[in-house]
């Protein structure tokens, strides 16, 4: 029989029994700053604003929407984009071959819990599922220079 450590590889998911922290990355609030989020179908013309980014990681997101639409284990395309903060842009450019600095990424969020918090909007929150190495490694950076979420 496995335990659950052992079913977990992988996955990057300590199980404590204490109930301690189980994230891989901190999150860190950015609620105060008024962020969007974009639903993104590939094109500026059809993109539709999501909500607004409540709290981030280098790992995930949590958004606050007015959409209820959104059911866990649904994926979805999103587009953030931050500014630069104390001289650190949050992502990596690198499709023309060079590493440059960016400030959007565009990717799969897997959405893993989905609740309400008033009659008019809901809390949405899942992994970014498909960022790579560098990007993660940069927005993890990026993200020591916030306020860690409680």
């Amino acid at each position: 029989m496995m335990t659950l450590h052992e079913q977990a590889t992988g996955y990057k998911v300590e199980i404590q029994a204490e109930g301690a922290e189980r994230r891989e990355h901190r999150r860190h609030d950015l609620e105060q700053r008024d962020l969007p989020i974009d639903r993104w179908d590939g094109s500026r013309r059809n993109t539709e604003t999501l909500g607004r980014i409540v709290d981030l990681s280098a790992g995930g997101v949590r958004i606050r929407t007015s959409q209820r639409n959104l059911r866990p284990d649904h994926q979805i395309r999103v587009r953030i984009e931050l500014p630069a903060y104390a001289g650190i842009c949050p992502f990596v450019d690198t499709k023309a071959g060079d590493a440059q600095p960016a400030n959007e990424w565009v990717g799969w969020m897997s959405i893993a819990r989905v609740w309400q918090i008033d009659e008019n909007e809901v809390d949405v929150a899942g992994r970014l599922v498909d960022m790579d190495d560098m990007d993660r490694g940069m927005l993890g950076l990026y993200l020591s220079t916030q306020p860690l979420a409680a």
